[in-house]
């Protein structure tokens, strides 16, 4: 059972429409049908296949790319139906918002970044824009998945308004024209943003639990998450580690949660908006962490970041990752040629090389990116 939509939420009915327009299906609304074409693409697949901090080659039970957007999605979700907005254009923004991420996490990236910077480097939001708009090649009548103006909004604005001046495939996309990406995100976007904030802190924190990199008691310091973890000691002494791990992550998803719910309800309470047009014009965003909860979010990160992402293993296999992409990129860009058809097709001089060098690598996942890093400079052995 749907519930009643507030004033201030999206609704499908009133959507500002697509690029090319289609008839609307009998049985899902616009959004819907938003959420099931980012869900069938192929870049959605591949996101099985990346990294999102552990390496793959560590076991099979860290996250993905695709299981940390499920999170994503299903925290999203649970946030939009308490505030009474749109459920389906929230989790569609939410599936959508990691499409762009390359392999090997944000050691894959830095060295795209770099490698390309002479040719306008690369921002895996953008890249994402890039994917749902032109790269996904699945439907007869147009390019990319032909989403409608909020979904591609929510997409553009999830972190806040759109940088100016707008990027270049972003500035001449009829988007540009038709939606003020200058102003507040709607109520959807907002979630969805904030629930990535809330899956990556609580689901790093379990990942590294279950990787032995810090031990439980070790959290104790923290605001709000020591407490938590106390409470659990206290109630469950001897509880196993991979028992701890998850109690410790529910536990800490569910405060964070209960926190984002009641204030972003205050805050909306305060403002009184009466339509999406109303968020839109806000001076600042109404999902957001209380003051406390965003101490806590703030102390998990700083811990995180020292205790999971700067571990030594992290770092070792950051470096390789790094090395491996930036010399696929220099071997692309020195010999197109050795690009597969369809991505030498669209060499047609130094700009689009490096376009089309840009695209294929962002896409692959870490094993096809360790596959063709064998296949150009594997030497003895037959690559995979």
């Amino acid at each position: 059972m749907r519930l009643t939509l507030a004033s201030y939420a999206c609704r499908p009915e009133a959507s500002t429409g697509r690029v090319v327009p289609e008839p609307e299906s009998p049985l899902r609304s616009a959004f819907q049908r938003d959420r099931d074409r980012i869900v069938h693409s192929t870049a959605f697949r591949r996101l099985e296949g990346k990294t999102q901090v552990l390496a793959p080659s560590r076991g099979d039970h860290y996250r993905t790319r695709l299981t940390h957007s499920l999170e994503v999605a299903q925290i999203a979700r649970t946030v939009a139906r308490a505030l009474r907005v749109e459920e389906d254009l929230a989790e569609a923004i939410a599936l959508a918002h990691d499409l762009g991420h390359s392999a090997f996490g944000h050691a894959g990236e830095r060295a795209l970044d770099q490698a390309l910077s002479a040719y306008g480097g690369f921002d895996h939001n953008l890249q994402t824009f890039r994917i749902v708009t032109a790269l996904e090649r699945r439907y007869a009548a147009f390019d990319g998945l032909n989403l409608t103006f909020e979904t591609l909004e929510g997409v553009v604005k999830h972190n806040g308004p759109a940088r100016m001046p707008l990027p270049e495939p972003i500035a001449r996309h009829p988007l540009a024209e038709r939606i003020d990406l200058s102003t507040q995100p709607p109520l959807e976007a907002q979630i969805a943003a904030v629930a990535d904030d809330v899956a990556y802190c609580a689901h790093d924190l379990d990942d590294g639990l279950r990787a032995g990199f810090f031990a439980a008691e070790e959290l104790l310091p923290l605001p709000g998450v020591g407490p938590l973890v106390q409470g659990l000691l206290d109630a469950h002494p001897g509880l196993e580690r991979s028992r701890l791990a998850h109690e410790t992550t529910r536990r800490l998803i569910d405060a964070m949660v209960s926190d984002l719910v009641a204030e972003a309800r205050r805050r909306i309470a305060a403002a009184e908006p009466g339509s999406p047009e109303d968020v839109r014009a806000l001076d600042r965003p109404l999902v957001s962490f209380t003051p406390a909860m965003a101490e806590t979010v703030a102390a998990l990160r700083a811990f995180l970041g020292e205790r999971v992402y700067r571990h030594f293993t992290v770092n070792r296999m950051s470096r390789k990752a790094e090395r491996l992409v930036r010399e696929l990129v220099e071997a692309f860009l020195e010999a197109p040629e050795c690009l597969p058809d369809h991505w030498r097709a669209r060499a047609v001089d130094r700009q689009a090389t490096a376009a089309a060098v840009r695209d294929y690598i962002a896409g692959m996942t870490d094993r096809y990116a360790i596959d063709e890093h064998d296949r150009l400079f594997a030497t003895g052995r037959e690559p995979r």
